[in-house]
């Protein structure tokens, strides 16, 4: 009987197949940044960091607004090249400093 079951085809099992991930595998593990070991704490903190998405939040929170502006004053703007809203801003911001905030 053991001479027929040593002739039937063995079920393939692929040798890169991971162990499945059990938690006890898990709890074994160490937390590491750049190398350097870390609570599980500062490891998860800094996991939820890396997988966040969208663009951080800046310190200096801007409104997005609809405004009209004489054709001529964007096209001036326009002409100094990228980033022109920002020096559209930062030119703002200096009037304000010379004028009242009525």
């Amino acid at each position: 009987m053991n001479a027929k079951l040593q002739n039937m085809a063995q079920p393939w099992v692929d040798p890169d197949d991971a162990p499945e991930l059990t938690d006890e595998f898990l709890e074994k593990g160490v937390w590491k940044i750049g190398g350097r070991a870390v609570s599980r704490e500062e490891g998860q903190a800094a996991m939820r960091e890396a997988v966040r998405c969208g663009r951080p939040k800046a310190e200096n929170r801007k409104l997005a607004l609809t405004v009209r502006y004489d054709a001529d004053v964007v096209a001036a703007f326009k002409a100094t090249g990228a980033g022109w809203q920002t020096r559209m801003n930062d030119a703002l911001r200096e009037w304000l400093k010379t004028h009242s905030h009525a």
